[in-house]
């Protein structure tokens, strides 16, 4: 234990001997590869250095960089046009009426018989009653709360058993009719 301190004592000693900032009066290392090409130190691109080959030349030859180390962009060219007067909006051509589309008038809706109509009033009043009884804070007594329940069930029930399990009257439907 107390060589794997000395270890951890002895690395740490080691980098805090390593880093020389220039408060301290050390000159800082700076890597010849991260130079700026023409910046205050010489750069990349400096002749009689070492450089990455890769940085090359940013401008063209003989072409001062105004900024060093800022890849130039293209000059951007600003396109002045004469203001016009708003055009109005032009209206669509007038249909004649032979050829637009009047849609035939639905059929009516088909009508209920009185027990699916009493099925569905029990399917939805008897939680409707007892949601509204929880809203209002109402008291229901047992024998309500018993009805609206079985109301529910027996709407249901009611609504299952007089499912339509025949084909239409006008035969099967195999698809399409041409």
């Amino acid at each position: 234990m107390a060589d794997k301190a000395a270890d951890d004592e002895a690395a740490w000693r080691d980098l805090v001997a390593q880093y020389r900032s220039p408060a301290s009066g050390g000159a800082v290392p700076w890597p010849v590869r991260e130079d700026l090409p023409g910046g205050p130190a010489g750069g990349a691109g400096a002749a009689g250095d070492d450089t990455d080959p890769d940085l090359g030349q940013v401008g063209p030859p003989g072409w001062d960089d105004p900024v060093p180390g800022v890849i130039p962009a293209p000059p951007r060219f600003r396109v002045i046009r004469p203001a016009q007067p708003p055009q109005q909006p032009q209206s669509p051509p007038a249909a004649d009426d032979d050829e637009q589309f009047v849609p035939p008038v639905p059929p009516p809706l088909p009508r209920l018989d009185p027990v699916s109509k009493g099925a569905w009033a029990a399917l939805f009043g008897g939680p409707g009653y007892l949601l509204l009884a929880v809203m209002f804070g109402w008291q229901i007594p047992g024998w309500a709360a018993f009805c609206a329940v079985a109301a529910f069930v027996g709407g249901f029930a009611a609504l299952v058993v007089r499912m339509n399990d025949r084909p239409p009257e006008d035969g099967p439907d195999d698809g399409a009719v041409v």
